[in-house]
């Protein structure tokens, strides 16, 4: 749906052909930037100026070589907030990795594993309310995420091929932190406790990680089994979709390996 009319789409061209800087376009027609930006693709496809993409090697197809640390980290942060979707005035699907602008850090080292992932190619920010989509277009997306399909993640099944689960056992704490970077959170609990006769607070950290789809929990907690991190399933009302993370021994790992967002 159009959102602003065919009117403010037609003025926004004629700037755009005029010169005017995308940016500059959106702040004079009160749009988003990412609004402006998409008309101006499609413009350009619809005339026949888009350059003909550079074509992509593909670790699965082609054979070139993977960073699979880097990747074991993105498959996490994909299971978690990414997806793959595909437009009609692309030629390749893209995919977005959504980052909340909380944590700038997790971004840019977000930004930093698609490019090592995807070498080749060339990645953006799309900005989006309190968020940015970090997104890349590539024909060989579904290669490297086989688990893209229609329909959410928590409504159909989420295995990883053989070749995938290799390298989480190669890199099961990048895999870790991909997820609880997307769908966790460390925070500090709190507690009272009478010690002779006067009552104390404690604080003491835990780990959480939310997520709705069965199957990519138990990936996540098939892999803290298997680098001795001790959890525990809570409920959320009658449905288990949190796992928490609160052994002295087990959160001190997660400081080692994952630690804070920031």
């Amino acid at each position: 749906m159009n959102l602003y009319g065919t009117e403010v789409r037609q003025k926004a061209l004629a700037l755009l052909h005029g010169g005017v800087r995308n940016a500059d376009v959106a702040r004079q027609l009160g749009l988003p930037p990412s609004t402006v930006g998409v008309w101006l693709h499609r413009d350009r496809a619809r005339r026949g100026e888009l350059p003909l993409a550079r074509p992509h090697e593909c670790p699965r197809c082609d054979k070139r070589k993977l960073d699979t640390k880097a990747y074991s980290y993105l498959l996490g942060w994909y299971l978690g907030d990414g997806y793959i979707s595909q437009h009609s005035d692309h030629r390749a699907p893209s995919l977005r990795i959504t980052c909340d602008d909380s944590w700038p850090g997790l971004m840019d080292e977000c930004e930093r594993v698609v490019r090592a992932v995807f070498p080749d190619g060339s990645t953006c920010r799309a900005r989006k309310v309190g968020c940015h989509d970090i997104k890349i277009y590539s024909t060989h997306l579904p290669c490297l995420f086989p688990q893209h399909g229609p329909g959410k993640k928590h409504e159909r099944t989420i295995a990883l091929e053989s070749w995938q689960q290799d390298i989480v056992d190669a890199y099961p704490w990048e895999f870790i932190r991909g997820l609880i970077h997307s769908d966790g959170c460390r925070v500090t609990n709190w507690t009272t406790r009478v010690v002779a006769g006067e009552r104390k607070r404690y604080e003491y950290p835990r780990y959480f990680f939310t997520n709705k789809s069965d199957d990519i929990r138990k990936l996540f907690t098939d892999t803290l089994d298997k680098v001795g991190v001790g959890w525990t399933s809570l409920a959320r009302g009658s449905d288990p979709f949190n796992i928490s993370i609160a052994r002295r021994a087990s959160v001190a790992l997660m400081d080692a390996y994952v630690g804070p967002k920031y």
